[in-house]
């Protein structure tokens, strides 16, 4: 399945390790609304939010990374599940 078409799981996953708690990996992803609320929590409460947001970001890219590409595939792309 290399020609499919979609968001790279290694970039995905890293970014939601990296800068989890801004959301920029749900934007990588297509899923803009996931990543307004991911990004609005942590701006609008001066930083506090993204104490909450940051563990969820690395929790998703573990679980991004963690899945084989046909399944990263078909949860994240096809069925665009936007939450864990």
């Amino acid at each position: 399945m290399a020609d499919k078409e979609g968001p790279n799981k290694m970039v995905c996953g890293l970014l939601a390790i990296l800068l989890g708690s801004w959301g920029i990996h749900k934007f990588v992803m297509g899923q803009t609304t996931a990543g307004v609320i991911m990004l609005c929590v942590s701006l609008l409460t001066c930083g506090i939010g993204a104490l909450i947001m940051y563990p969820i970001g690395i929790i998703e890219g573990i679980i991004y990374l963690m899945k084989s590409d046909e399944e990263f595939h078909q949860i994240y792309v096809v069925e665009k599940k936007a939450w864990f």
